[in-house]
């Protein structure tokens, strides 16, 4: 099992016991434990390969509980408890749980009144008008129920880029074991580095195919074949995305990489400037009529038709052929150009590990600083601080920064943006801090002007340094609020602000092409993990992609900068 799976089993559970009204902290530890799973770089199992149950409980927020359910799916494939509650919940009713605006009361209510218990279901019920019939059902909850089930539409069938990410690396690894492998590349939106991801596809060099098909239909990722060829198979995999492999020939496979790698446009117009030379660029090659003439690389392929190598994230057809002929294309960020992660949450709030332990992670990551930004009061579902307790946790940073050798733990906070503007904490708190994050988590359904006021005056506090996950959205769960991205942006350009390019997979946000418009307003921006263990500091690498789509560069992110450079970035606005 990946951990998605694993984690998918623990969401459930914490899902079904809601519905059951169940003791709220009970709940709460199935959640922090999914969440947590998901943050991990390493496969669960082998995990407890290593230390068996005392292995897992050293995950934060695994104890001997969870670590005895883990052990049971490793075992097993299922778990007793989860499978019970799974009886008494048809599949569909959780499904139709997750639309957004269908918490488990109103699911529960639907289901007794109306005998609604799948999402399908609940389309049709919407489509004829019958949810006004109940209690509560005014004119703005079914409207927001509607937005829920168009979100749900829009992304289904796509999965987040990390749980690709999961899977691709799974499958990329045993690959690589086969003998008859030569060269392996994953393609497709993947290899793009978008949100979300459709299927995988994965493109490998072998003088014999045959085993590598038989193979790759018996990978324990597979859930079922659904065809298997000399060249091609395509599998279903455990999660539902469906993966496709195919073998060519060495002379074909940057050809076959940037055909498979794509996107639709940016082929198109490749092949357009490639007829205009008399040439044809195909899966198999570049041709002048029938001879072949280049394609052993994709750097091949673009020097054929004139232009530089153009790297996979910018292939979008918005700009990247005349950026690349001017000879303009960014010097994109790298994952290595990161020198520090400037938001995350210790124990001191709602996170999984002391600063100590996010402080060990971060070195090991190469870092030279991080920032712990722990949840203010008005946060207090996540655990949120009062202005004495942060003192408290400031004086703790003290105390070990002056044990620390080039390393630096900056001391910070994520303040809420309350509804009218002002921050959670006080200016004699904030002035005390070096990295002020301020964030709107509550009161979403804002009209969207006066959302942006609501942003645009928390920016005007000269403490401020920060604005994280700017538009609130959560991938496939819950649509950005109402806001002018674009004046958000401007007034981020007046205040001497910088944007959060947040890395938590169902996040990303700044989305790609929201940084390149901060990019061209002049705005300079931040790539964070918002890590709640020291695990998720490794999703990083997602927030960089980002990035990359949207054509930023080092210079463009304040946490490519040493400390020194960094320290004046971050008090330039008092």
């Amino acid at each position: 099992m990946e951990n998605t799976e694993f984690a998918k089993v623990f969401w459930e559970i914490a899902e079904l016991l809601e519905l059951k009204n169940e003791n709220r902290f009970k709940i709460r530890a199935y959640q922090k434990a999914a969440q947590n799973i998901e943050s991990l770089s390493e496969n669960l199992s082998a995990v407890y390969k290593k230390g068996g149950i005392k292995e897992l409980e050293e995950i934060p927020g695994i104890g001997e509980h969870i670590a005895l359910k883990i052990e049971e799916l490793i075992k097993t494939g299922k778990q007793k408890n989860h499978q019970q509650l799974l009886k008494e919940f048809p599949r569909g009713f959780i499904e139709m749980m997750r639309v957004p605006g269908i918490g488990p009361k109103t699911a529960l209510m639907l289901r007794k009144k109306l005998k609604i218990d799948t999402a399908d279901k609940l389309q049709t019920a919407v489509a004829k008008g019958l949810l006004k019939e109940l209690p509560g059902f005014k004119e703005k909850k079914i409207e927001n129920i509607k937005k829920g089930i168009a979100l749900k539409e829009r992304v289904k069938g796509r999965f987040l880029l990390s749980e690709a990410d999961q899977y691709v690396t799974a499958l990329v690894d045993q690959l690589k074991k086969l003998k008859e492998v030569e060269e392996i590349l994953p393609a497709g939106s993947y290899r793009r580095g978008k949100e979300t991801v459709g299927d995988i596809d994965i493109l490998v060099t072998a003088k014999k195919s045959e085993p590598i098909m038989k193979a790759f239909a018996l990978f324990p990722q597979v859930d079922r074949v659904l065809s298997q060829g000399p060249t091609r198979s395509s599998v279903i995999l455990r999660n539902g995305m469906q993966a496709d492999i195919r073998v060519v020939q060495p002379k074909e496979f940057g050809s076959a990489a940037h055909y498979f790698t794509g996107n639709k446009q940016h082929n198109i117009l490749i092949r357009e400037m490639a007829v205009k030379k008399g040439l044809k660029v195909s899966e198999y090659g570049v041709f002048k009529g029938t001879k072949w003439t280049a394609g052993k690389t994709e750097a091949e392929v673009f020097k054929a038709v004139g232009l530089p190598y153009i790297p996979p994230e910018l292939r979008e057809g918005t700009g990247e052929i005349e950026a690349a002929r001017k000879g303009k294309l960014p010097d994109l960020i790298e994952l290595a150009d990161i020198r520090g992660d400037l938001q995350m949450h210790s124990k001191y709030s709602d996170g999984g590990n002391t600063i100590e332990e996010l402080v060990e992670k971060a070195q090991e990551l190469g870092y030279g600083y991080i920032a712990i930004t722990d949840h203010t009061k008005s946060t207090r579902v996540a655990g949120g601080q009062t202005e004495k307790e942060i003192i408290k946790e400031l004086a703790h940073i003290d105390r070990l920064n002056g044990k620390l050798n080039g390393f630096r733990v900056l001391k910070g906070a994520e303040v809420d943006i309350l509804p009218d503007g002002t921050l959670d904490f006080p200016d004699s708190v904030l002035k005390v801090l070096d990295v002020v994050i301020a964030a709107v988590h509550s009161n979403f359904k804002m009209p969207r002007e006066k959302m942006t006021r609501r942003i645009i005056k928390a920016l005007e506090n000269k403490y401020v340094n920060l604005l994280s996950h700017p538009t609130g959205r959560l991938i496939g769960k819950r649509d950005p609020y109402e806001v002018d991205i674009e004046d958000v942006i401007k007034a981020a350009k007046e205040t001497g602000t910088y944007l959060e390019i947040n890395a938590y997979p169902e996040r990303l946000d700044l989305s790609d092409l929201h940084c390149r418009r901060a990019k061209e307003a002049g705005v300079m921006m931040s790539i964070d993990t918002d890590a709640h263990a020291a695990a998720g500091l490794e999703a990083m690498k997602y927030g960089v992609m980002t990035a990359r789509r949207g054509w930023l560069e080092p210079k463009d992110i304040i946490n490519t900068y040493p400390l020194a450079k960094l320290i004046k970035l971050l008090y330039a606005k008092r």
